[in-house]
């Protein structure tokens, strides 16, 4: 990866300059049977659009406040890279009430609802599908995201020293997460381009985020991405180590 990369936002150009068709983000859910996989193109089309999104059609600015009330999803992980290419602070688990734009999946609605400014749900459903009823108050992210632009580029640059995630009540600067991400990837078993890890902690903690979207992303490897993991047994998670080629398990 370019050692010049100061943000998240960065990171992932760089993905997407050295190997576009690899794969960043296979992600199941083992409650419903899904199985998604985006290469880091792919990924970064998804976060482009969102980001166009949040910058014209949300009027989010640097420095804004997000309120991401969301699980361990690839959704959630292009939310992330779309807040930190418009320069927004990602507060993930956060308080709506003090969120200027809150995003929500279909369980947390009721306290989103709280969010005075803008606000987007999630259905979550495999392939990205939109609610069957848009939730009253509520822009559904499933209509509103596949006309955005397919490539992004921030109003004002974005400032690697400003808050750009709050995960835990911890607040990191875009270069916090992109230093951490690479300071810890050794511990955590990312041992460089194409490393695969298996990850089934949530995002609502550091430890989650870094094995389920940064540390991979700053070290060049790739992430599968399990909700639900607890319900699959041992036997079954083993062969989806074999078949998705993993190398570290995190959970």
């Amino acid at each position: 990866m370019n050692a010049t990369d100061r943000t998240p936002a960065d990171l992932l150009g760089s993905a997407l300059a050295a190997d576009p068709g690899r794969p960043l983000v296979t992600f199941y859910d083992d409650a419903t049977g899904e199985r998604v996989e985006l290469s880091v193109a792919t990924f970064a089309n998804w976060v482009a659009k969102t980001a166009n999104l949040l910058q014209d059609e949300l009027s989010a600015e640097p420095g804004d406040r997000v309120s991401l009330l969301l699980p361990a999803h690839w959704q959630t992980a292009v939310w992330l890279l779309a807040c930190a290419s418009v320069g927004a602070v990602a507060d993930v688990s956060g308080d709506p009430a003090a969120a200027d734009v809150v995003v929500s999946g279909p369980d947390s609605l009721e306290a989103a609802r709280a969010c005075s400014g803008a606000r987007i749900a999630l259905a979550l459903r495999p392939l990205g599908g939109r609610f069957p009823q848009p939730p009253e108050g509520f822009a559904d992210y499933a209509v509103e995201v596949p006309g955005q632009g397919d490539r992004f580029a921030p109003y004002a640059p974005v400032d690697p020293e400003a808050p750009a995630l709050i995960v835990a009540g911890r607040e990191f600067t875009g270069a916090e997460v992109v230093e951490r991400a690479r300071a810890e990837a050794t511990d955590l078993g990312l041992t460089g381009p194409g490393s695969r890890i298996l990850s089934g902690l949530p995002y609502d903690t550091w430890e989650g985020l870094h094995a389920g979207l940064y540390g991979p992303l700053a070290t060049g490897g790739s992430v599968v991405l399990c909700r639900n993991l607890d319900r699959l047994g041992d036997e079954a998670l083993d062969k989806r180590v074999e078949s998705e080629r993993v190398a570290v398990i995190s959970r």
